[in-house]
């Protein structure tokens, strides 16, 4: 049975050459580099980070909560394009930007407590409600833009001529007959 020898390729790829660096410049600040060292005065050169306290972990969860509250608004302008851009008349396209128009802003009020629960302890319990408060004020605007749309699209009923059939028959005050 003859032995089996693996291609140089191969070798190489099991022992690869040791480093060698390309040029006498040092590494910028914060980048290490890129040769392995053992020495362990490069380790104790890292500064040791403190955990955040309390009150710092609480702002840093009130800054993400208005982040989530002021996301809605963000993406208002692009859908009010998308909106505008559709036109007016019934086809599937402007039926499915209605459709997410409404939906979206909907399950995002209906979602409301879940989006927050993450950011909310006993200590930021009054400003998160503050953020909750806006969350929806902000959803609420993002449902106007949908009700701007059905009623462009003249699916809402606001003209005196959608109620014609609740509307009573004049009665006529004066008859004219013609004369022969």
């Amino acid at each position: 049975m003859p032995a089996t020898t693996l291609p140089p390729w191969a070798i190489d790829l099991k022992n690869p050459p040791s480093y060698k660096p390309k040029s006498s410049i040092p590494d910028p600040p914060g980048y290490p580099s890129s040769q392995p060292s053992n020495s362990k005065k490069d380790k104790k050169t890292a500064p040791k980070r403190d955990p955040p306290s309390p009150e710092e972990m609480d702002t840093l969860k009130l800054k993400k909560a208005w982040e989530v509250a002021l996301a809605p608004i963000k993406s208002l302008p692009m859908t009010a394009i998308m909106m505008y851009m559709s036109g007016n008349s019934l086809q599937i396209f402007s039926i499915m930007m209605i459709v997410m128009a409404f939906k979206n802003p909907i399950m995002g009020i209906l979602g409301t407590n879940q989006a927050f629960e993450r950011f909310e302890t006993e200590t930021n319990k009054g400003k998160v409600l503050q953020v909750k408060l806006v969350y929806v004020v902000m959803q609420i605007v993002a449902l106007a833009l949908g009700v701007w749309k059905v009623n462009g699209m003249g699916l809402l009923p606001t003209t005196r001529s959608d109620w014609l059939a609740w509307e009573a028959q004049r009665e006529p005050v004066e008859f004219a007959v013609p004369g022969l």
